[in-house]
Parts: C-alpha cells; structure tokens; sequence
C-alpha cells in the first residue's frame, strides 16, 4: 500500500493535484492539517471530488467521519496514548462501520506493543525525512513484528524497495511527492516502483 501524507500547509494548486492523484491511483490519503480549524476541514474536503471522498483518512476532527464517506479515522501518537486505553468511550458516536483506523508511531516496541488491533500502522522515521529538516532515520527493521506496518520517513522511488526488505508493508510518503517539480508524476514512478518491488516479495 501505498499512503500519501497532506502537506501541513496548503501548497499552490493542491486540491487540482490532489484530484489528479487519485485519478492516478491514490488509495490512500492522509488528512493531517493540524492547523485548520473543523469549518477549514469541511471547505478543503467539500472542493474534492466526492467520488474520492472513500479514499481519505482523517488526523483531526475524527467526527467528519459522521458527515462524509470517508476511509477512515487516524491518531496522531499523542491522542492514541491519551484516548486508546479506553477505545468503547472513544468511538460510541462515530460511525465507524466498514472504516479503517490507524495510528502513529515512532518507536518499533511501543507498536509491538500495542493490544489495541489497528488496521495499519505508520512507523518513522526510516530513513532521515525529505520535509523535516534534522529528522534523522533509524533504519528500522520490523521483520519480527506480526502487523501491518507502512514505513515512513525518506521514503521516495529510491529507498522503497529497501523499506520493504525491512518489512513494511507499505510506504508513507510526504516530502516524496508533495516537495517534487512534478507530484503527480513522483507518485505515479513511486506507485510504479512499489507494484515491482511487490510482485517480487
């Protein structure tokens, strides 16, 4: 699989990009914009295309899950430790049927760890980040773990097929795309690359 993170702040053109990226095949795309407030949230989603709404997970303000089609919810790592303990109190009024949840993290055995069944998790930093600057990578190998867990974290066309020999099970890519001349062409080579390194696993 492969996971595209929103850029924190809003770029030229991006929901004309964003259009043309699921277009090309986008699955997966993470809403994180910490910094826009619930109506924002609802503006940005009401200018995509609704076709494309199913393939969107959302970092803030889960209870648009209730108002749009979307894919599903996303916990940032912060409000998984402070929420997840107590998951039944958490989710009683969101409409969670047929969606996905999933989470953050970055620390190999605090997601080994955890008892709580997410359907995916994003684990960073891999490699050293392409838009953080100083976010060095690790290098994590996750072969051992027994859980779906997509590599973030200097993920481009060039370190993917490293990323799944350590055993990810997908990739998340941010700087990868988004920080690109062209990000619908950067995501179509790195799909590309991702369905060839997959056909050889």
């Amino acid at each position: 699989m492969v996971v595209l993170i929103a850029p924190e702040n809003d770029i030229d053109n991006e929901i004309l990009i964003l259009n043309q990226l699921f277009e090309a095949g986008l699955e997966y795309y993470h809403f994180r914009k910490p910094n826009k407030s619930y109506q924002e949230h609802c503006d940005y989603l009401d200018a995509i295309e609704t076709k494309y709404h199913n393939r969107i997970v959302i970092h803030y303000h889960h209870e648009l899950i209730n108002e749009y089609d979307l894919k599903g919810i996303h916990f940032q790592e912060q409000k998984r430790r402070d929420h997840i303990d107590n998951p039944g109190h958490y989710f009683k009024d969101l409409n969670m049927f047929g969606k996905t949840i999933s989470s953050s993290f970055h620390e190999p055995e605090e997601l080994e760890n955890c008892y709580f069944e997410f359907d995916y998790h994003l684990l960073s930093p891999v490699f050293s980040s392409i838009s953080k600057q100083g976010y060095e990578g690790r290098g994590f190998d996750v072969n051992h773990i027994d859980k779906l867990i997509v590599g973030m974290g200097g993920i481009n066309s060039k370190t993917l097929a490293k990323t799944i020999e350590l055993g990810f099970k997908g990739v998340g890519v941010l700087g990868g795309v988004w920080n690109t001349d062209n990000p619908v062409e950067s995501f179509k080579e790195l799909k590309e690359e991702y369905a060839t390194v997959e056909s050889k696993t």
